[in-house]
């Protein structure tokens, strides 16, 4: 039997209740993104149908990597996630391999966020914090006002992480429910709406997608769309329960946010406006359209429920996002605390704060380098984000290849063949991710080609410089 990790000693505090953690789980999982897809990827690239499917595919996917993620936080519940999980299974190298795409994903996302607060005061607050001076970066124009809201977002919100980990897991949780109640009030007004048609939802899939090459497609994307569940294991040493029920937390967050894509795209196709046939002809005329019109899903909380409509899903949307920051602070947060406290990174990046015990320090440079990402604007942003997928689908390996190991030690067959299937799973994104195959159209663009590979680079001196620094990891291989 492997040796479980005892981490009563670190000075983090067991605080989080179990809908305390499925709030930052599905916080993580549900982003801005999930608003506007449906009109820029899933119904021109899948269509209603297809994306229904493919998201209940990837769910699936996703709950068979969860039960490797459950098997490993059972053994060592420690924060660090994959990162924990590699290094203990298979050493210091393949640890930082590991951690080094694994942080770049988290970290990423909260800067997306932060930036994302002015896609919102864009469209449904008449453009409200444009104001002052002004510069284009790759094409997305960059306003002071704008800058102020995002710099504001981050420094508020590094402060909400850094104080006591039972305010910050409350905090995130009530984002959740106004999250999941405004896409819940929307689904319910368009079952009775006389706007919405299930006529409209015709065709199911793209006319000019093949079926399987759009389904494929969304599926690809998975790494990215369910990007969350996995920051669990990242505050299982401040669970005040046992790890036994991440299990079910993970699966119930995994459903949650499956149902919140397939909802918002599935209303979004069903309410047409007047003029057009089908939601096909409908999305090809977007870049003629203004206003609420040129954003489908908006249009059709609108449709749907007039102005209230727009109220709703505006409360949806700045819970989605504001939640994410505070989750994904907090999910970067653990890792570089873990990589700190087992020498990886310098040791002051493992302070805790003297009051609230939480790592100060990891949470103050998480916003630092983040507070720089708003300057740059959301389209060079997006190219660092584009790459996220990588590193999630990195985590996802380590993770099932260390279950796998434990578990053919221990003679759990089950969780054994999850794990194998978990490599393979992870193994088939990359190559989804970084082969351009036929017209699914889901590998990274130049640019995020270009990205990953000065990360790469990067890593590898960082590695070769902080080597003599690194203790050896003798017990990362107790089995």
């Amino acid at each position: 039997m492997a040796k479980r990790a005892d981490n009563r000693e670190t000075g983090l505090k067991r605080k989080l209740s179990p809908v305390n953690v499925w709030a930052l789980a599905l916080g993580c999982i549900i982003g801005w993104g999930a608003f506007v897809m449906p009109g820029n990827k899933f119904l021109i690239t899948a269509g209603p149908l297809g994306t229904a499917i493919a998201m209940a595919v990837a769910a699936v996917i996703m709950i068979v990597l969860a039960f490797n993620y459950d098997y490993m936080i059972n053994i060592y519940p420690e924060a660090g996630g994959g990162f924990a999980f590699a290094r203990h299974s298979f050493g210091r190298n393949h640890a930082f391999v590991c951690s080094w795409f694994l942080g770049l994903s988290y970290l990423t996302i909260v800067p997306l966020n932060a930036t994302a607060l002015a896609l919102l005061g864009r469209n449904l607050l008449g453009n409200v914090f444009q104001f002052g001076f002004h510069y284009t970066v790759a094409g997305y124009d960059i306003y002071c006002g704008e800058l102020l809201l995002a710099v504001a977002a981050l420094v508020i919100f590094a402060w909400i992480n850094i104080r006591d980990i039972k305010f910050s897991g409350g905090f995130q949780t009530i984002l959740v429910f106004a999250l999941v109640a405004g896409v819940a009030i929307i689904g319910a007004g368009a079952l009775i709406s006389p706007q919405t048609s299930m006529a409209s939802l015709a065709p199911g899939f793209h006319p000019d997608v093949a079926p399987i090459a759009g389904i494929l497609a969304i599926i690809a994307i998975a790494p990215w769309t369910f990007l969350g569940f996995d920051t669990i294991p990242q505050a299982a040493e401040e669970f005040n329960f046992s790890p036994r029920k991440t299990k079910a937390i993970m699966i119930i967050s995994l459903l949650f946010g499956g149902l919140v894509y397939v909802v918002l795209n599935t209303v979004t196709a069903a309410v047409v406006p007047e003029g057009y046939a089908a939601w096909p002809e409908y999305l090809a005329d977007l870049p003629n359209l203004h206003g609420v019109k040129s954003l489908p899903t908006f249009n059709a909380a609108y449709q749907i429920l007039g102005g209230a409509g727009l109220v709703f899903l505006g409360i949806a949307v700045l819970a989605a996002i504001l939640s994410g920051i505070v989750g994904f602070y907090m999910a970067t947060s653990r890792l570089l605390y873990a990589m700190a406290r087992n020498q990886y990174l310098p040791k002051w990046f493992g302070t805790l704060h003297p009051k609230y015990s939480t790592p100060k320090n990891a949470v103050i440079f998480v916003m630092l380098i983040s507070l720089t990402a708003p300057f740059f604007g959301r389209s060079a942003l997006n190219w660092i984000v584009d790459m996220s997928s990588i590193g999630a689908a990195i985590g996802y390996g380590y993770t099932s290849a260390a279950a796998f190991k434990h578990a053919r030690k221990e003679k759990k067959y089950g969780i054994a063949a999850s794990g194998a299937l978990g490599v393979l799973i992870s193994l088939a994104f990359c190559v989804l991710l970084l082969v351009p195959i036929g017209n699914l159209g889901c590998c990274l663009g130049p640019e995020a080609y270009i990205c990953l590979g000065i990360w790469t680079v990067l890593g590898i001196i960082f590695y070769f410089s902080s080597r003599k620094g690194m203790k050896e990891e003798t017990s990362s291989k107790e089995i």
